[in-house]
């Protein structure tokens, strides 16, 4: 408790939101390129506590979001074959596919069950050798360690019914296609805890070659403001770089242990991003070595990548170019109870969050 409140306290927050308002010279906008970071931000009410000229908008930071609508069709493809469990984390279940859902499926029969980590897939598997038990493993580089970690058990100990759905990514390329597209940013609220695991390092391209500015952040409160703090020094001083705010989890170099496991498991791959298409080299393909866990193996009808509701602007959203107000089925057809698209089903996405603390907070 006493952590936290280290990070929440009043004073601190005052303090920082009146360096704030006395750095501000003219308009900025700051991307936030993390869940987390979009559901603190209107959690804590950050946007109230800066000047009108600082905007913040949402990028491609929620892992269930950016999964392209083909990886639910194939999540169910598996799901209907009846010697098949399915080991999901719970946001998947709800994410519409073409003409079904996990949730849908599991309704009517399906295996699918709820599970916490990768590890606890591995010990499904182990329980039932009779069956086949894929786990749809989705996320960035956060919890990517943890699916190499397990795929190593599998391999090690022969567990030949243990199969991954692989959706992993990695946030560099998708900031890079951001910048590229020509989003009007001044700077990158970087995500700490994919950060923790790579360094910091991984954005020095973002400065050196853009010239927009980057601050690793944390989660509470006055993280997020110190960090914009940074950024807005930063464009000030006409001086952009890779600054690490959440100095007690981020180093320059990350954790060598994960990064070792990665690298052993994953290489790079090009991966279908919704809102982006295909960017290269922005995916974790499997090696060689782990091919024959690989689920896709197991799925003989080919299935066709499928953009979202044509109603529905969750592309437009991750790309940062529009906001969830935007949105036609907003809060009136899509609601979290019922979402038309990704941003609307997970925690992290940019349109329940809104819900939740915009137009019902």
């Amino acid at each position: 408790m006493k952590y936290i409140d280290e990070y929440r306290d009043k004073k601190v927050i005052s303090k920082l939101a009146d360096m704030i308002s006395k750095s501000v010279s003219q308009d900025y906008t700051f991307m936030e390129v993390c869940g987390g970071h979009t559901n603190a931000i209107h959690r804590f009410g950050i946007s109230s506590l800066i000047p009108d000229c600082i905007r913040l908008i949402s990028g491609p930071g929620c892992p269930v979001c950016v999964t392209g609508r083909s990886y639910i069709d194939k999540a169910v493809k598996c799901s209907q074959q009846d010697d098949t469990i399915i080991a999901t984390f719970g946001d998947l279940i709800r994410v519409p596919g073409s003409a079904s859902s996990l949730e849908k499926e599991r309704s009517i029969g399906a295996d699918v069950r709820i599970v916490l980590s990768a590890l606890e897939a591995l010990e499904t598997a182990r329980l039932n050798p009779g069956k086949k038990v894929v786990f749809l493993g989705i996320g960035f580089e956060t919890t990517a360690p943890g699916t190499a970690v397990v795929m190593k058990m599998a391999e090690t100990e022969g567990v030949d019914n243990f199969f991954l759905l692989n959706a992993h990514k990695v946030m560099p390329p998708a900031m890079e296609a951001i910048i590229r597209d020509g989003v009007n940013i001044d700077g990158f609220i970087c995500p700490g805890h994919v950060a923790a695991i790579t360094g910091s390092g991984i954005f020095n391209f973002i400065p050196e070659k853009y010239g927009l500015g980057c601050a690793v952040t944390g989660f509470e409160p006055v993280d997020l403001m110190q960090s914009i703090l940074m950024l807005i020094l930063q464009k000030n001083d006409n001086a952009p770089k890779v600054e690490i705010q959440y100095n007690r989890a981020v180093t320059e170099t990350g954790n060598v242990l994960a990064k070792r496991n990665l690298s052993e498991v994953f290489e790079p791959g090009d991966a279908y991003w919704r809102g982006f298409g295909v960017i290269p080299d922005s995916g974790m393909k499997l090696r060689k070595k782990y091919k024959k866990l690989d689920a896709e193996n197991l799925i003989s009808a080919v299935v066709s990548e499928n953009e979202d509701d044509a109603a529905c602007i969750c592309g437009e959203i991750l790309r940062g170019v529009k906001s969830p107000s935007s949105c036609p089925l907003f809060g009136t057809v899509c609601v979290p109870e019922n979402p038309t698209g990704a941003c609307m089903v997970s925690m992290e996405g940019t349109c329940n969050t809104w819900f939740r603390y915009k137009l019902n907070g």
